[in-house]
């Protein structure tokens, strides 16, 4: 949006709480994943906050498919009345720009970025009664012993969990095989069931499983240690900085959307994402407050898109 347009959006802050919006009907948020992944923990958190915060009903839709394509072609289609809002995560505002040679969306000129909601760290995580290996040593070695004979899981095609796994194989000169499901959820039940022995995904939807024992948390992609898995180490301190990049989660709205009506949502988000509350409970799924600018956020999309897109090409992934 023009600079102009954000100064008027700043100006109209003064009067937020009289601002109509249409806010006696519900603030929608597509989350583009099944219930139970980290995406969304994430939009779930903001749930309760912002309906106090806003003064409005809101209500989270899950619209799963596609590597969150289909959810996301519901917010890009939606009108600009600031009534929807879609969970934009780097699967669909990065790999998949990156690896679909045909989205059915635009993720720069169908959307309004918001805000970032959270960063949210990878891991790598295998079921130990069936991979009993017990670092990320044992792992690698026991892969290169029996190249193509272990599988892996992630969320789908083109979802940043594909591309962690596509990254460990090249780094660590491994051989696995791909297993896609429709979501965080249905991939982390068969990884627990034993169908699947390896998972790579956000930290949020498998750690109550790491801490249950049921499955062995090996690398996390993140700056340093987390406070939530502290034995665990980062892909940078075993060797694989390249595989150390956390994902993200946050909102976008329709591209016609008022930008007073998406900054008085992202001046909401950030107000709840401050609330000690809010950010314990984020924190303790593994995912991790942020709450950047309308601007920040639609620049930020820019850039993953570069980054996934060198990714890609690196790893030889294109998906039709």
């Amino acid at each position: 949006m023009q600079r102009r347009q954000w100064i008027a959006a700043m100006a109209a802050t003064t009067v937020l709480p009289g601002m109509s919006f249409a806010q006696d009907k519900p603030l929608r948020i597509i989350v583009p994943f099944p219930p139970g992944g980290a995406t969304d923990i994430a939009g779930r958190a903001l749930q309760e906050p912002l309906q106090r915060l806003l003064g409005q009903p809101v209500v989270i839709e899950n619209r799963a498919g596609a590597g969150g394509s289909i959810g996301m072609a519901e917010v890009g289609r939606a009108a600009g009345d600031g009534l929807t809002l879609g969970v934009a995560t780097l699967s669909t505002h990065g790999v998949n720009p990156a690896v679909f040679s045909k989205l059915p969306y635009d993720p720069v000129k169908d959307f309004a970025g918001v805000t970032e909601i959270v960063k949210a760290p990878g891991v790598i995580v295998v079921n130990p009664k069936v991979l009993p290996v017990k670092d990320f040593a044992e792992l690698v070695k026991y892969l290169k012993a029996n190249p193509g004979k272990v599988s892996y899981a992630t969320p789908g095609n083109g979802t940043i969990g594909h591309m962690w796994g596509e990254l460990f194989k090249s780094s660590t000169g491994t051989s696995m095989v791909h297993i896609p499901y429709r979501g965080a959820g249905p991939a982390i039940n068969d990884v627990v069931g034993g169908q699947v022995p390896v998972y790579f995904d956000q930290v949020a939807s498998s750690l109550p499983h790491v801490k249950s024992g049921k499955l062995k948390a090996l690398a996390v992609s993140w700056p340093e240690r987390l406070d939530v898995l502290p034995e665990v180490p980062t892909y940078a301190q075993l060797g694989f900085p390249q595989a150390n990049e956390p994902s993200w989660f946050g909102l976008v709205a329709p591209a016609p959307t008022p930008a007073a009506a998406v900054l008085r949502v992202q001046q909401a988000v950030a107000a709840a994402l401050r609330e000690p509350a809010v950010r314990e409970r984020l924190a303790g799924q593994g995912l991790y407050a942020s709450g950047t600018s309308p601007a920040d956020f639609s620049q930020q999309i820019v850039r993953e898109i570069d980054k996934m897109k060198k990714v890609a090409a690196y790893a030889k992934i294109q998906l039709d």
